[in-house]
């Protein structure tokens, strides 16, 4: 474009009939080829004979300014105009000139002036288009430009700024997130200059951005015609983003293939790190870091190479290992997005939330509303933003046991490292056959706090106050626990509760409280199997203590959405047997399998529906006694307003008998509400 601006100025020059202008044909040539270096030596010569020639001065100084020399063809600029007042062809060189010096305010001053002087002077109102456009005042640039084309239709040069403002003017919108604006923009450069590579490549990230599957891949087929490569790469990653992984390996495969022998450098680096990209994506570790070590042989520690291997590190939960890759890349480049911006991921995950809080707050200094660093902090900021939450539940069993409740729960976190929770539930029981009926008020509050990065400890304490048919009494609840993760991939969490047997009516008679010494633990992979294991030892104030195991072994098919499924194996063994006051059996074993498809809630864009459908079956031996035939069912369907409201509704079914006596049906749904009370932390995250 800076090109194109100067052809213009100079060809200005050529037609406005200077004096030897045969003597300086060889001159102007070299100025209009831009051969800069050889003007300047032309006209330095002809200043040697001819010191005090203004055609000579002037192309002597657009020479040296046009050849990295910008500061001393100011000053030559400076003293014609001095010597030659409003002469319009010194005074639009001395314009440009500011340009070059990079003095848009000035420049953009001076051409004011330029323009109200001179209304029908096609190159002032570039100059001032151009200027306006430097300073990112792009609705006045655009007018400016417009007026130029007006008084040179078709003017290619022009026509070229035209493109640039409008790009720049479509970024801006596409930081504002008007988008539907940045794309009305991109189809207008398109009318200009159909198949133009730069607008095509800005309009594909305009639809990875809005998440546009098809008009991205309309976009990437426009650009296939001239840039396959490019457009095969494109491609891939709109793939991932529809989550269709597998697919955009083999596109990616077909874009390494046609790189092969590319002489365009930037082309062929790019493809093979869409590449690796892509076997990350496909968990294929061992390959993305072989093909890592064969590219760092020939392009050794490069940003772009760093940047992979951080990924990766990523991707295996090596978060340490993370954070060194892209804080070498910020020694390097302490501006690169993917260094800022990475490194505020790997710290977020590893637990460091100060760290990524001033990695994406940097983030967005350099890279002002950059949509992933604003989503990322949108993401850090709705953890730490007050929530309540209520449930609506109702229960019923095939021993005509009825529940009806109403838990209420309100978050609120004061610090990243502290937060206090309440909770309130009324909880009303019966049973339609005996009419005996229970009701009971809950309220619990607490602390959690955090004082490791890997280590959360969670404080509850409250009482229970119950009234049934024949007894009346408040009791204490506690629930205090830690949340460990003490290696990669592995998750611990070691606690105590107190609760209050209230299944049914009955039981909340019989004033029956349990001490629950429990342990959690889950162990994931890289290779998508994963193992859970549960255990409970209860005391139980009627002198009677359980044990309970729990263990999954699971497997991941597919990841967003979740689809697992495995086998369970429970346990439980009671000390004493008391079938007439509830399910208390000396040993007890269930095994099944199950299927599970889970699309998270906390990752669901506003305006989604999540959902979870839990399905299992097999058999539970209870005693001596034969096998029986088991099954449950869960599921969850909801909806996510926006980003601080959601609801969902939910249904159980379940013949297992370790909830209740042998042969029973238990059947339960309700409602769920999850509120932000704000849209930002109450605290200051910084």
């Amino acid at each position: 474009m800076e090109l194109i601006k100067k052809s213009i100025l100079f060809t200005l020059l050529i037609i406005s009939g200077m004096s030897y202008a045969q003597d300086m044909n060889k001159g102007f040539s070299n100025l209009e080829k831009g051969e800069f270096a050889q003007a300047e030596v032309f006209f330095e010569n002809i200043l040697k004979e001819y010191p005090n020639n203004k055609t000579a001065r002037l192309c002597y100084a657009r020479a040296i300014g046009l050849n990295n020399q910008a500061e001393k063809a100011l000053n030559i600029f400076i003293a014609l105009k001095k010597e030659y007042p409003r002469d319009l062809e010194i005074e639009l060189n001395y314009a440009e000139a500011l340009l070059w010096n990079k003095k848009f305010d000035e420049a953009k001053v001076f051409y004011s002036t330029l323009v109200e002087k001179n209304p029908t002077n096609f190159v002032a109102h570039l100059g001032y288009a151009n200027t306006l456009s430097n300073l990112k005042e792009f609705k006045d640039a655009l007018f400016y430009v417009n007026k130029a084309l007006e008084l040179s239709p078709a003017n290619p040069g022009a026509l070229v700024s035209r493109k640039y403002i409008k790009l720049g003017y479509a970024n801006e919108k596409v930081n504002q997130k008007l988008y539907e604006e940045a794309e009305t923009f991109y189809n207008e450069i398109l009318v200009d200059f159909p198949g133009d590579k730069e607008t095509l490549l800005n309009k594909a990230n305009l639809y990875l951005i809005t998440k546009n599957i098809t008009k991205g891949k309309g976009t990437y087929a426009v650009l296939a015609k001239e840039n396959p490569i490019i457009a095969l790469n494109g491609l891939s990653l709109i793939e991932h983003l529809d989550e269709k992984n597998k697919k955009a390996l083999a596109i990616s495969e077909e874009a390494v293939q046609k790189a092969q022998g590319n002489s365009d450098e930037t082309i062929v680096k790019q493809t093979q790190e869409r590449y690796v990209q892509a076997l990350i994506w496909n968990k294929k570790y061992k390959l993305a870091e072989a093909k890592i070590e064969e590219l760092n042989t020939k392009y050794k520690n490069e940003n772009w190479l760093l940047a992979l291997s951080a990924t990766l590190a990523i991707y295996r939960s090596d978060f340490k290992e993370s954070v060194g890759y892209y804080s070498t890349i910020l020694e390097n480049d302490s501006k690169s997005f993917d260094g800022n911006l990475g490194i505020a991921n790997a710290y977020y995950a590893s637990g460091e939330t100060h760290n990524a809080l001033d990695a994406v707050a940097k983030t967005l200094v350099i890279f002002k509303n950059q949509n992933d660093a604003v989503n990322f902090l949108k993401k850090i900021e709705d953890q730490y933003t007050p929530k309540l939450e209520k449930k609506l539940s109702y229960a019923f069993d095939n021993g005509k046991n009825t529940a009806k409740a109403s838990l209420t729960t309100i978050t609120f976190p004061v610090s990243t490292k502290w937060a206090f929770m309440t909770s309130y539930q009324y909880r009303e029981t019966e049973n339609t056959t005996t009419k005996a009926s229970a009701k009971t008020n809950d309220f619990v509050a607490g602390i959690n706090y955090k004082f490791h990065p890997k280590i959360d400890f969670t404080f509850n304490a409250g009482v229970t106050a119950a009234n049934s048919n024949n007894n009346k009494y408040n009791q204490a609840l506690l629930h205090t626990f830690f949340k460990i993760k003490p290696m990669k991939l592995q998750d611990l969490e070691i606690g105590y509760k107190r609760e209050m047997q209230n299944f049914n009516s009955d039981l909340i008679d019989k004033e029956i409280a349990a001490n629950h010494y429990y342990m959690n633990y889950n162990l994931s992979t890289n290779f998508n199997f994963g193992w859970f294991t549960q255990y409970f030892y209860t005391s139980q104030t009627d002198n009677n203590t359980r044990n309970l195991l729990f263990t999954s072994f699971y497997y991941n098919f597919m990841s967003n959405p979740v689809l697992k499924g495995g086998l369970n194996y429970q346990y439980i063994s009671f000390k004493n047997q008391v079938p007439n006051d509830y399910f208390s059996p000396s040993k007890f074993n269930a095994v099944e399998i199950f299927l599970e498809l889970l699309k998270d809630e906390q990752i669901t864009k506003p305006k989604s529906w999540f959902y979870n459908i839990n399905l299992a079956t097999g058999y539970q031996f209870i005693e001596n006694n034969d096998k029986q035939w088991t099954y449950r069912v869960q599921a969850k369907l909801g909806y996510k307003f926006s980003d601080r409201l959601l609801a969902n509704i939910y249904g159980i079914k379940s013949n297992i008998a370790s909830v209740s006596v042998a042969g029973f049906t238990y059947t339960e749904m309700g409602l769920r509400l999850r509120w932000n009370l704000f849209d930002k932390p109450i605290f200051n995250l910084k």
